[in-house]
């Protein structure tokens, strides 16, 4: 399925009704929602491979714990930084762009997004790669949509994740975060198959894939409003671009700042 369907199929999902699977905050009648799920997502385009995994999900606890935890956004900047590792990410930031200039600001050309912005996101989603996640994909976001807190949020990402499925772009066995995020900057399954890019021209979007995740991360930030040659600090016009990638105010404000000290 090529972008421009899979992101019409994803409009078309938010802009539906109510369905008819029902919702629970536990996981009683899990099993039950997931056979009327794999019926209805039929008709947003899913196969039987996504279908499949779909009906081979479990119900994620570890999923539910974290979603109902995320203290850390409630933290002060500083206090958030710290516990983040900001320091730690600027140096390695620093490193990684000085030892790849070429790759970073290549990125920069074709996106119009610096190099600190986009190493600041990684460093702070994976560490650098270093940790992307332990948990099923189609589990955490099947778990999620099933979940009565943000059903109609995380609906298309579950559609994202079974026709990714179907592509052949993940499995049903594939890990990822606790929400069920990708690869290396951490994408929502319904933003990978919409943004995706293949960075390292293998004819695959793949982003466990270093350069794989920064093309699709960048090209996210250009499509979601980034103006190249602009400032991204609060109160600059791209600092609302940054709003786009994590709703949480600290976060944004975190990214701003290490993406400045990181390009210098």
């Amino acid at each position: 399925m090529n972008k421009s369907l899979a992101a019409a199929i994803l409009s078309l999902t938010l802009a539906a009704p109510a369905f008819a699977a029902t919702c629970s905050n536990t996981s009683a009648g899990f099993d039950a929602w997931k056979a009327e799920m794999a019926q209805e997502v039929k008709a947003d385009g899913v196969g039987q491979a996504g279908r499949a995994a779909l009906l081979g999900a479990s119900y994620s606890k570890a999923t539910i714990a974290a979603d109902r935890n995320q203290k850390s956004f409630k933290y002060t900047l500083q206090k958030f930084l710290n516990v983040r590792g900001a320091d730690a990410i600027i140096s390695q930031g620093r490193a990684r762009k000085k030892k790849n200039p070429d790759f970073y600001a290549g990125l920069e050309a074709q996106y119009g997004v610096p190099a600190g912005v986009l190493l600041a996101i990684h460093g702070m989603e994976t560490g650098f790669g270093n940790f992307m996640g332990d948990t099923n994909v189609v589990s955490a976001i099947a778990t999620l949509t099933f979940d009565c807190r943000r059903t109609d949020f995380f609906r298309p990402h579950l559609i994202g994740a079974l026709l990714l499925v179907d592509q052949g772009s993940i499995s049903a066995k594939s890990v990822g975060a606790k929400h069920g995020e990708l690869g290396h900057t951490q994408f929502l399954p319904g933003n990978a198959l919409s943004y995706g890019q293949d960075g390292n021209g293998d004819g695959r979007i793949d982003l466990t894939n270093m350069t794989d995740a920064l093309a699709t991360t960048a090209n996210y930030l250009r499509q979601k409003g980034w103006q190249p040659g602009l400032g991204y600090q609060e109160g600059e016009p791209n600092f609302a671009v940054i709003k786009e990638w994590n709703s949480a105010k600290v976060y944004q404000q975190a990214i701003a700042l290490m993406g400045a000290k990181i390009d210098g």
